[in-house]
């Protein structure tokens, strides 16, 4: 009916457990007291034997019918509908708190009732709630929440929440039941990821790819890890379905050898073409090198990109571009079509994006590279929207010491600044700011460069806004001893010689982002270290990572000390905000709500 859909619409409802989903906000017990229990709220159906008005106080003589008990009652704000209500020889059904005084019993403004004998529940919606009530009872029931496919025990506890018999098997001391609790988590999780896997359109590929991957990955100078290996039997897989085209995310942790990955999905595209876009002209350029020492030399790689250009993009087998390539109208159809940190493209260029990978009604196979690392949790909930492969582990361990250090440390930190640059080593600082700000308590960019120009050769800068900063980054990689920075680099250019970093103001950071500055150092195995500078150290939140390397462990830790209510990754950008499901700990729940979903689809 018309008027339902405004109301779903009002109230952003777009599915059944949506609705299931809007539990009261409080119950009001409504069931008739038998007996007469001080210091409880209770229920009782009485008579007025009496009333009188005294001081601004109206007070009602009452006779409960149940007992034959006297109850008193006063009202230190009445109304002319108490007056009425209250006349004498009146029945009514009142509720409150009651309490013994002076061996009588007392209510004190007491509400009046027009309907007794259940547990009402009470709503905060952006609609009425006589409205939301209509919508919950006329939707809520056993046979469609049935057909959502939830169990007898789920159906049962939400009907209970929503029409309760009792609220001693609802609730426990601290508020819902722990097994309350516990159904409205997964049927949360569920509801989430039964919408995102409504939103994945499929497409019949371009063309189905079976190139030729083995020889490239024997003739590899070192051995990929098992995690590589089993996400390009991923690829492969997709690569070989006639009815679908490929939509992965493969999210990496820094330094777990994502780029062998591209390299493998670009040979099993070949003799097809393939199209990888980078973030930055450094990335491409980077990737392009990669690509000419590993690819078999007949593979025609291309780079194309605003700073430089390889190879003519036209005829290539493999094109690497920078978001430069969205604005070409020559550039030739491919088969697969490969982005690395696709969060860092703007609206527009995703936008332009697709429009570059759509074709009638076929699409080429798309891959999407990330280097943040991401919850499992949310992992598994993107993965009924878009195929996700994860790489936890890297092809050698990492001797990265990660350290919080304040003002008294400083002294000691320039000596081992020293002994780096001594040994043919680089220091990266990370300022939280360019310019001064009073509302920042830690210097600037600006503020520090003297400092460090003034005690030591070949320091460079540069920041977000430096035009020139892929040409400072590129000239440091080579000459330079210690770079200032912003967080520009987070995700950037590789310094194999780089061996310590110092993040001032870490506290400020989140840790996803203080783990990919991170993850700058100790490229090449080499002992590195990396500094937390903060004016406390006194910090729970940067102790735990100081003590954890593994990304994805990170990213679970971090959603602990956010809200891990809020969703939020650079690929799908839910927004979605949970009540119930905590994301940072609540894994077992989402994996069960996923396997219902698929054994459901199997049906």
């Amino acid at each position: 009916m018309v008027e339902a859909k405004e109301l779903f619409s009002k109230l952003k409802i777009y599915t059944l457990l949506d609705l299931a989903l809007i539990v009261p906000s409080s119950y009001s017990d409504c069931r008739l007291a038998t007996s007469l229990d001080v210091g409880r709220v209770s229920t009782l159906d009485v008579v007025v034997v009496g009333n009188s008005s005294v001081g601004g106080k109206f007070r009602v003589t009452l006779e409960h019918i149940e007992t034959s008990t006297r109850v008193y009652a006063t009202f230190f704000r009445a109304t002319a509908y108490h007056y009425k209500s209250f006349s004498v020889g009146s029945r009514v059904y009142v509720q409150g708190k009651l309490e013994l005084y002076k061996g009588y019993f007392q209510l004190s403004q007491p509400r009046i009732l027009k309907e007794v004998g259940g547990i009402v529940p009470k709503y905060k919606s952006a609609i009425k709630e006589s409205s939301l009530k209509e919508l919950i009872s006329t939707y809520i029931t056993r046979d469609n929440l049935s057909k959502e496919g939830l169990s007898a025990l789920e159906i049962d506890r939400v009907l209970d929440i929503h029409f309760p018999k009792s609220l001693e098997r609802l609730f426990s001391r601290d508020g819902y039941s722990g097994e309350s609790v516990r159904i409205l988590k997964f049927i949360e999780a569920y509801n989430h990821i039964k919408k995102l896997q409504n939103k994945r359109v499929n497409k019949p590929p371009l063309d189905i790819l079976d190139g030729k991957v083995d020889e490239f990955i024997a003739s590899l100078p070192f051995n990929l890890t098992p995690e590589q290996l089993a996400t390009i039997e991923d690829i492969k897989r997709d690569f070989s379905n006639r009815d679908r085209a490929t939509k992965r995310m493969v999210v990496g942790d820094v330094g777990s050898g994502k780029t062998m990955v591209i390299l493998a999905s670009a040979m099993m595209a070949y003799p097809k073409r393939a199209i990888l876009m980078a973030p930055t002209s450094i990335l491409a350029l980077q990737l392009y090198e990669e690509a000419k020492k590993y690819l078999p030399p007949d593979i025609d790689i291309a780079l194309l990109s605003q700073s430089s250009s390889k190879g003519d993009y036209k005829s290539a087998d493999f094109i690497i571009a920078t978001h430069s390539i969205l604005y070409k109208d020559d550039v030739p159809k491919a088969s697969l079509v490969m982005v690395d940190e696709q969060h860092r493209f703007g609206t527009q260029q995703r936008a332009m994006l697709e429009a570059m990978v759509s074709y009638e009604d076929r699409r080429p196979h798309y891959i999407q590279f990330s280097a943040t690392p991401i919850p499992r949790t949310q992992a598994m909930m993107d993965s009924a929207m878009v195929d996700v492969s994860l790489i936890t582990t890297t092809p050698f361990e990492k001797d990265v010491t990660t350290s919080l250090i304040s003002r008294d440390g400083f002294p000691s930190l320039l000596k081992q600044i020293e002994d780096e640059i001594a040994l043919n080593h680089q220091v990266l600082i990370i300022y939280p700011l360019v310019e001064p700000s009073e509302q920042i308590p830690y210097k600037s960019l600006q503020e520090s460069y003297s400092f460090w120009e003034s005690r030591f050769d070949g320091v460079y800068m540069t920041h977000g806004k430096d035009r020139a900063k892929e040409d400072v980054l590129l000239e440091f990689k080579e000459q330079g001893n210690i770079l200032l920075a912003t967080t520009v680099v987070e995700v950037g250019i590789s310094l194999p010689r780089l061996t310590l970093i110092v993040i001032v103001g870490a506290d400020r950071l989140g840790l996803a982002t203080l783990h990919q500055l991170r993850g700058r150092v100790g490229r090449n195995g080499l002992k590195s270290w990396c500094y937390l500078y903060v004016n406390r150290t006194d910090n729970s939140r940067l102790e735990q990572f100081c003590k954890t390397t593994n990304g994805f462990d990170i990213a679970r830790l971090d959603l602990a000390y956010r809200d891990s209510g809020d969703i939020l990754d650079g690929t799908i950008q839910s927004g979605q905000r949970f009540v119930w499901l905590d994301m940072a700990n609540d894994e077992d729940v989402i994996l069960m709500a996923k396997e219902r979903i698929e054994a459901i689809n199997q049906i």
